[in-house]
Order: structure tokens, then C-alpha cells, then sequence
């Protein structure tokens, strides 16, 4: 934005400083005239610069040689306001000269510039250590929204790639099986479009542009299991439900969605025969909590903790036939934080995953607001 040039902010400041002085200085004065000065004398009056000179002669005092004292006390508080205005204002201004240079740097160079002013907590030391963390957090999110951008691409190239090899083949073989050829495009059309709506809808969790509205999340684990029934048939999976009624604040559809990730996933990357998937919700002080339980194979910790990240799959997911997009749970994760709560995935000693989602209770939104 293009502004007009003003007067800068140490001018400003030494002004004020000088202006304040010559203000004191003068109160003093008059108080000194009021109270020690005024019976002395009939008028105040300087009857030529000669008196001025007067001043510095140790023979005269009082009311004679007040008004020329005056004015020259008064112009040396206004050097003095000035000069040492100037200095302090410059002192007391350099953490936001630097924290200005920062921002300067940072807005044409890399993320990765800190502040890191030194001193005692003051107000500027909390407006820079708040700048650190604001750009520890900017570097984070567009590293990672590079590296999601990166393997976005990647992913929706694949099924691209593999329509161009199909429609090559049918058209340098006339004789190919035509059923065939519209089978395998319609399977890589369908996870193309998969993999476009879950990422529309990890998009909007993370804008959290949404309605918000009183959810339960046992109804929400109930429905997403009369859903996903037909899916842990086929995979011989029993899904168990318990709990108690467990009220938040959020979008309905985001919740839900949330829920048959979390038990799609469960179900998926289950044993291959007598799966078990557990689902609980419980009440807790100011949260709610749903927990999804699976059997399966072990799962080390190293590789529990990036199944959240975009597009990342476990070993086991490559060889149950049901790869998925590979977004399941970092939506889930964006739909949590979207509701400002928090995502905890934890190994199961025996096999399979445990995952914890704690909500916000509906009780203590109301208490927020």
C-alpha cells in the first residue's frame, strides 16, 4: 500500500520527550515564583539581552535575574529534550527497527530467517518471540503444502498415465477386448475421482468453512457402522460399538465423514479372517472422546506416526487389494483440528492400531462463548 511519508516514529518520540521537559520545566518554574519569588518583586521583565548576562554574576539573585534564568533554562531543556530524546527514542526503538528488518527479509527471502531477539520478556521481546512463531508455523504449513502439492500431483498423474497406456493399447490393437478396456477405465476413473473429493474435503476441514452445530458423536459412530456393515462382511470384520452419548459443537457431514474414515481404515487393515473393529465413545471434563480399535498386524511406532501424513500408506496396506487414496487419515487429522481438538494414533501390544479423537464438549463451547 503506497502511503504519503510522515513524520517517523523516533521523530515523534523525541518531540514528545522535548515537549514533556519544556512542559515540567516551565510548571517548575512557575511554581518557584509562586511560592519563593512572587512577594519579591512588583513585575517580571527582561529590559535588554544585557540581563541576560546578569545571570551569570554571583551578586545578583531573586526576581532580578529570574526571567533571563528562566528562558535560559528553558532553552537548554529543549537541547537536552531533543539530543536525548533522539537517543532514547533511538534505543528504545532498535528491537522494532530489527524486527521491521526481519519482516523486509522474510517477505523477499526464505522462511527460515529468525529474530531471535535477545534481552528480557517486554513487550517487544513478546511481539518478536510471536513473529518467530508465526513464521516456525508458516515454514511448516507451506513445506507441507509443497510436499502435498508434490505428491497430489503425483498421484492424480498415475491414473492419468494409466488411461493414456489403456487408450494407446486399444488404439494400436483394434482387436483388444473393448469391455475389458471400458472395466479398467472405469476403475481408474473411479479412484481419480476418489482422490479428487477427498481432496476437496481435506481442503475445506483445513478452511474450516463450515456450519457449526451440536453433534453426537455415538449417533455418528452408529450411522457410519450401518454404513461400513456391508464392507466388514465382506471382509469377515465384526465391528462392536459402546458408549455414551457424546455431545460436540461442528459440522455434522465433517464429523461423520471423520468417523467412516476411521472405521473404513479399521476395517481395511484388518486380519484377513475374524477381524474385530471397536468403537467407544466416552464423556470426559470439558471433551468427548471417540476411540476406534482394530486387530491386525503389528505396527512399529516409527510407522504409526506418519500414517497421518498425506498419501502416506502402511506396509500392510499393500497387499489387502484396498490401497485407497491414501488421505483416510490425514483427513481425519483435519477434521479434528478443524474442531479444535486432537488426533492420537497408538500400536496395539497384540496388533492393529488404537485411535483417539477428543472433541470439545458440547458444555464447554458454551462455557467458551
Amino acid at each position: 500500500m503506497d502511503r504519503r511519508q510522515g513524520l517517523s516514529v523516533r521523530l515523534k518520540l523525541t518531540l514528545s520527550y522535548a515537549g514533556f521537559l519544556m512542559i515540567a520545566g516551565a510548571l517548575l518554574l512557575a511554581a518557584v515564583w509562586v511560592f519563593l519569588l512572587r512577594g519579591r518583586s512588583q513585575s517580571l521583565n527582561v529590559s535588554d539581552p544585557a540581563d541576560f548576562l546578569r545571570v551569570f554574576d554571583p551578586s545578583n539573585f531573586g526576581p532580578v535575574v529570574f526571567v533571563p534564568a528562566g528562558i535560559m533554562v528553558l532553552a537548554f531543556l529543549l537541547v537536552f529534550g531533543l539530543v536525548g530524546g533522539w537517543i532514547l527514542a533511538g534505543r528504545m526503538l532498535a528491537p522494532l527497527i530489527r524486527i521491521t528488518d526481519a519482516t523486509r527479509r522474510v517477505a523477499n527471502g526464505p522462511l527460515s530467517h529468525r529474530i531471535r531477539l535477545p534481552g528480557r520478556r517486554d513487550e517487544f521481546r513478546e511481539l518478536a518471540d510471536s513473529f518467530d512463531t508465526m513464521l516456525a508455523q508458516l515454514e511448516a504449513h507451506v513445506v507441507e503444502q509443497q510436499r502435498f502439492a508434490a505428491n497430489a500431483s503425483h498421484e492424480l498423474r498415475t491414473p492419468l498415465a494409466v488411461t493414456q497406456a489403456l487408450l494407446d493399447v486399444a488404439r494400436n490393437d483394434p482387436n483388444h477386448d473393448a469391455c475389458e478396456l471400458v472395466e479398467r477405465l472405469r476403475v481408474v476413473n473411479t479412484r481419480a475421482i476418489d482422490l479428487t473429493e477427498a481432496l476437496l474435503l481435506l481442503s475445506r476441514a483445513n478452511q474450516r468453512s463450515f456450519t457449526r452445530e451440536h453433534v453426537d458423536l455415538s449417533l455418528m459412530a452408529e450411522e457410519a457402522t450401518e454404513t461400513l456393515f456391508p464392507l466388514a462382511e465382506r471382509h469377515d470384520v465384526t465391528i462392536e460399538t459402546s458408549g455414551d452419548t457424546s455431545a460436540t459443537i461442528g459440522s455434522r457431514a465433517l464429523l461423520l465423514q471423520m468417523t467412516t474414515n476411521l472405521l473404513h481404515n479399521a476395517i481395511g487393515h484388518n486380519l484377513p479372517e475374524q477381524g474385530i473393529v471397536w468403537v467407544h465413545t466416552s464423556v470426559r471434563p470439558n471433551s468427548v472422546v471417540l476411540t476406534v480399535e482394530n486387530t491386525g498386524e503389528k505396527l512399529t511406532s516409527q510407522l504409526v506416526s506418519t500414517l497421518t501424513e498425506p498419501f502416506q500408506r502402511g506396509n500392510e496396506r499393500l497387499h489387502t487389494g484396498h490401497a485407497g487414496v491414501g488421505l483416510g487419515l490425514a483427513i481425519v487429522k483435519s477434521i479434528a483440528q478443524a474442531h479444535d481438538g486432537t488426533l492420537t494414533l497408538t500400536p496395539r501390544p497384540a496388533g492393529g492400531l488404537r485411535v483417539t479423537v477428543q472433541l470439545p464438549a458440547a458444555s464447554a463451547h458454551g462455557r467458551q462463548v
